[in-house]
């Protein structure tokens, strides 16, 4: 069955078919033709897969992320960060940095920070004498720091996929974001330097005080959210209801650029948003407990731990396989299918399961802003209205500039761990 399954997704992918459908066909063709499972099972399996209750904190944060974006949130925060580094030569490029990095305090999504941000800063880059497809570059790999900084959706589906804490996998993702974030602000810093990009960064800028007061509300959001999670007074899925309410208060009464009439069109693009996200959810646990019935994930661990003798090489292996996977599958659908095979094997070679979940989403996290099917670089290029290969000789400086925060991640636990050991 599980040949006649690999066989069928690969030739509906060669064919185009959305990956979630082409999961749940592939898997009726498996149990159709190549068991004496009944067919009930797809139905049954695709609700028990979604009847999970972390799971509504997607929808929620995806909403709020909308909201933020259509509310003058996302402007304020831009200013604000423009007012901290764009003094510096490079500080424009820099400031879609750490836009990125508070916006994705609240959304949850690298997505809905691409076109959020992207949308303000692309233009304005391009209009500061940056190369447009750099300015393009800059929007997809930061925007990838939404899946790391909590909360965060990936980290919500693995957590729930392997039965893993989200508290601790939101604690644990705030040393990897960071340390991507400042890796990226360096190497902009340095480039725009060498390559004499950014000279006029300090136009069209506030002041720190003013820009501060005009974000303060805005800068609340994330304290509120995140320190009610991490101070118990609420858990991860009613902090993201916190974040939809929070955002309405601030968008419709605070700045005062939310009105009636854009909720509808915002509510439309978010319960679309979550569709998707909640469809691709379903099939991949449809396929995660075919592939747990035969017996596969046994089998690929026995084989494992023959071939690999050390957690060194385990990692190594994982990483290539996983950077590969997230180049040409969907973050959510890898997450779902292979963090539950992977995770007991990790933890046979004692690695903690929350730093192996950083592991996983950062892997898929770079494939986010890779192609061929990278979300973030189509995100990007659609806001800054280019193809993806005019992106391709800019993009893969911030490639490396990732891929050695990877490494980094990997083999350096507590960069992962060093603050869940403190508050746990």
């Amino acid at each position: 069955m599980n040949a006649a399954i690999g066989l069928s997704l690969i030739i509906l992918f060669s064919l185009g078919v959305p990956i979630a459908v082409s999961i749940v066909l592939a898997s009726i063709i498996g149990i159709e033709f190549f068991s004496r499972l009944p067919l009930l099972l797809v139905p049954q399996q695709m609700f028990v897969g979604i009847d999970h209750f972390p799971l509504m904190a997607i929808p929620f944060f995806i909403l709020a992320g909308n909201l933020m974006a259509a509310g003058g949130i996302s402007r304020r925060l831009v200013d604000l960060a423009k007012s901290l580094v764009g003094g510096l030569q490079g500080g424009l490029a820099m400031s879609c940095v750490l836009t990125c990095m508070m916006f994705a305090a609240v959304s949850g999504s690298s997505v809905a920070t691409t076109f959020a941000i992207g949308s303000i800063l692309i233009p304005a880059m391009v209009k500061h004498d940056y190369p447009r497809p750099l300015a393009a570059s800059i929007q997809a790999s930061s925007a990838e720091l939404g899946v790391l900084i909590p909360p965060s959706i990936p980290l919500i589906l693995y957590g729930v996929s392997t039965d893993t804490s989200i508290g601790k996998l939101f604690i644990a993702g705030i040393g990897p974001g960071l340390l991507i974030g400042g890796a990226l602000l360096l190497f902009l810093y340095l480039f725009c330097k060498v390559r004499g990009y950014g000279l006029r960064d300090r136009e069209d800028r506030y002041d720190f005080q003013t820009a501060f007061k005009r974000a303060w509300a805005a800068m609340l959001m994330p304290v509120v959210v995140i320190g009610g999670i991490y101070g118990g007074v609420f858990t991860p899925t009613e902090a993201s209801a916190v974040a939809v309410v929070y955002a309405l208060i601030v968008g419709g009464l605070v700045y005062r650029e939310l009105p009636l009439a854009e909720l509808f069109p915002i509510f439309k693009e978010s319960v679309i948003s979550t569709t998707a996200v909640m469809l691709i959810i379903a099939a991949a646990a449809l396929f995660s407990f075919l592939i747990s019935r035969s017996g596969l994930p046994g089998e690929v661990a026995a084989w494992v731990t023959q071939v690999f003798d050390s957690p060194i090489a385990f990692l190594l292996a994982v990483n290539v396989m996983l950077l590969v996977v997230g180049m040409f599958i969907e973050t959510s659908a890898a997450i779902l299918v292979l963090a539950p095979i992977f995770t007991p094997i990790a933890i046979q070679y004692g690695i903690d399961p929350v730093h192996f979940g950083l592991i996983v989403v950062v892997n898929l996290a770079l494939g986010m802003f890779t192609p061929p099917l990278g979300v973030n670089l189509f995100a990007a290029c659609a806001v800054a209205k280019l193809s993806v290969d005019q992106l391709l000789p800019w993009l893969m400086r911030f490639v490396l500039v990732v891929l050695a925060c990877l490494i980094a991640i990997t083999y350096l636990p507590w960069i992962s761990l060093g603050l869940v050991d403190l508050l746990y």
